[in-house]
């Protein structure tokens, strides 16, 4: 495991594969192919994850106590034994919430900059009030 003190904010900024992955996770047991298509599902299909790219950040996830295998299997006439299962650790989800309000404070930033609309304010064809 990576050294991290099990402090969230050492492994911040995450990139946005390892942020989508976790966020795929949150809440439900995933293989690969799973989060593979909730990470498609849940973009509007913006963020398309290859095998290559998945996998390596599953590797690294692993390696740095985020997220584990689970033993657990859906039912088994609707599961293929070769798929591995992933879970968030609790740590690994404090390290997703440090990464949401990391980039919520940067979403409140560009707003202060009038780079984005303030929360309920009204904006013409989608510009600025």
């Amino acid at each position: 495991m990576k050294q991290h003190d099990d402090e969230p904010e050492s492994l911040l900024p995450l990139s946005p594969a390892i942020f989508h992955i976790l966020l795929a996770l949150t809440g439900e047991e995933r293989h690969g192919y799973g989060i593979m298509l909730e990470t498609a599902r849940s973009s509007g299909g913006r963020v398309n994850l290859g095998p290559g790219t998945l996998y390596r950040s599953i590797k690294r996830l692993l390696a740095d106590g985020l997220i584990e295998e689970s033993d657990e299997r859906p039912v088994p006439e609707l599961d293929d034994e070769r798929r591995h299962y992933y879970r968030l650790t609790p740590f690994g989800l404090r390290v997703a919430r440090a990464e949401a309000q990391r980039l919520a404070a940067l979403v409140r930033l560009a707003q202060s900059r009038q780079l984005l609309p303030q929360p309920g304010a009204l904006t013409l064809e989608g510009g600025m009030q």
